[in-house]
């Protein structure tokens, strides 16, 4: 559950750590699964920044904001219920 509030307040930096510092496999699997969602997210908010010009990436990027707020809410939520959650829109990378 820590990973995913943490992927929520941290960004990448917090599931990088928790992947690298922890044993279970559990807990790697959550973290590989938040760390492949926040990846997408900076992908996702870099064309959004450069949409800004146009004027639609505004939209974008708070509909990002509240969209990562509420997304690592419910892995958070599913992780203390033992489920696994995999992000939408989340392109795996790892």
């Amino acid at each position: 559950m820590l990973v995913h509030i943490l992927g929520w307040l941290t960004g990448f930096i917090g599931p990088l750590i928790m992947l690298l510092t922890v044993e279970d496999k559990n807990v790697k699997e959550h973290a590989k699964n938040v760390l492949n969602w926040q990846i997408s997210l900076m992908i996702y908010m870099l064309i959004s920044f450069v949409l800004i010009f146009v004027a639609i990436g505004l939209l974008f990027v708070i509909a990002l904001a509240i969209m990562n707020m509420i997304i690592c809410i419910l892995g958070a939520v599913k992780a203390s219920n033992g489920e696994m959650w995999n992000y939408p829109l989340a392109i795996p990378f790892l």
